[in-house]
């Protein structure tokens, strides 16, 4: 991809996000207009838009790709002027000062290597920028995920607590007339204690995290955040194979790598080039006054003197060296890829067993376990009231269909922060 593409690229890239943050009032501030009704696209939005950490890397993106004009341009021209405190005396006149201009011209090939050199190292930088968008919108998700389980969490707990009240009331009614006795009503008063502790905690634990989905949004740590209802997304995901290759083909941390293996192999051409001279071409213009003696030819004439220079790259181990930096730094790249697709592949592997683990726990509290544990409640409600068994059963019931319900939604998250985790390594959505 050429430099005047990448350019248009990130122009349009720029443009777009300016015009969307315009239309939705961010303009890259910290403009809130998330509500309660606001879902997991529009989180991801404003963070695409607000997030400081996206930002920079979008600028410093940009920042590399101006540096190509820069390596491919020539360096500055030098101008001199020198005053000759003792005039030089010639014949057709005294020379009183000097002005000069030189052009120093690169090796045939250097500025156009190190401007190659710079679009990769530019290229890599584009990739740094997409895989920050992509953690980011990992982070909002976990985060996300992680706030619906909590509201869930308080939710269940609530539920559990009003039945356990109703409970109680019916306890209390036939403790007045001598059917229950006291301990039941001591057994159910701590079986409520222990899920009003339960939740306390979950709604302490909603604040840090409240804090920190509005820190990654650039929003005041308090800020209200939608009510997650619901968790929506495909049960159906791409095999482990199609996941490798995907990751392969798409990760921006991989082609980050790649490019920076192709720069590095561009260095090497251009440490070689180091072998070779440079040379420079200017022209000197000397202001000379009239001679002393009348009828001097040319007297009072401006001679003009053109100039060339020629480096000497006469120190062989200097230049030797540089190439052979040159092919460490790229044997340095090749090496940090091999071992970062390495590593990436073996965290793919770990995440896609977390996630099919989760989607088989999630099928069997949903289908199996929550269907039954129903069943039993029901089951020792009615011998609870007909006094065939006694309230420990029916507390133990209640307390098993509280455990599952807790664990069906602890694992719908984990099962949508996986998948979320796994669209961060491959680079594309899932959902």
């Amino acid at each position: 991809m050429g430099k005047a593409k990448i350019v248009k690229m990130a122009l349009v890239l720029f443009l777009l996000l300016n015009a969307h943050a315009a239309s939705n009032g961010y303009l890259f501030s910290q403009t809130d207009t998330i509500s309660e009704a606001s879902s997991l696209d529009d989180l991801l939005a404003v963070a695409a838009l607000n997030n400081p950490g996206l930002q920079a890397a979008f600028y410093r993106w940009q920042a590399v790709l101006q540096s190509t004009a820069q390596a491919r341009a020539l360096p500055d021209p030098l101008f001199t002027f020198a005053y000759f405190i003792q005039e030089v005396e010639t014949r057709v006149g005294p020379q009183q000062s000097k002005i000069g201009i030189m052009q120093m011209f690169p090796w045939f090939g250097k500025l156009k290597l190190k401007g190659k050199a710079v679009l990769e190292a530019a290229k890599s930088s584009r990739q740094i920028y997409e895989q920050t968008r992509f953690n980011l919108f990992y982070n909002v998700k976990n985060y996300f995920y992680e706030y619906y389980y909590i509201f869930k969490n308080i939710r269940i707990l609530e539920e559990n607590i009003s039945l356990l009240k109703t409970l109680s009331a019916a306890i209390q009614a036939k403790y007045r007339s001598g059917v229950a006795s006291y301990a039941d009503l001591i057994k159910i008063q701590l079986e409520k204690d222990v899920l009003g502790d339960q939740l306390r905690s979950a709604r302490e634990r909603l604040i840090p995290m409240q804090s920190k989905l509005n820190s990654i949004l650039n929003r005041d740590a308090k800020a209200r955040l939608p009510i997650p209802n619901q968790i929506s997304f495909s049960q159906k995901t791409p095999s482990e194979v199609q996941l490798l290759a995907w990751l392969r083909e798409n990760s921006p941390e991989l082609k980050s790598l790649e490019f920076l293996t192709s720069k590095a192999e561009i260095d090497i051409k251009l440490a070689r080039r180091n072998y070779f001279p440079d040379f420079s071409l200017g022209v000197d213009y000397i202001i000379t006054g009239e001679a002393a003696m009348a009828g001097v030819p040319d007297s009072g004439k401006d001679p003009i003197a053109a100039m060339i220079q020629i480096s000497l790259p006469v120190w062989f181990s200097k230049n030797k060296a540089g190439v052979s930096m040159a092919r460490a730094n790229l044997k340095v790249a090749e090496n940090q890829k091999r071992e970062r697709e390495n590593n990436l592949l073996a965290e793919l592997e770990m995440v896609f067993f977390n996630y099919n683990d989760a989607a088989q726990k999630t099928i069997l509290y949903r289908d199996t376990l929550l269907v039954q544990a129903r069943q039993v409640v029901r089951v020792i409600e009615e011998a609870y009231k007909s006094g065939k068994t006694g309230i420990l059963n029916l507390i133990d019931s209640q307390r098993m269909l509280l455990d599952f319900e807790l664990k069906y939604e602890r694992s719908m998250a984990f099962q949508a922060q996986k998948l979320a985790e796994l669209e961060m390594l491959v680079g594309r959505d899932l959902r």
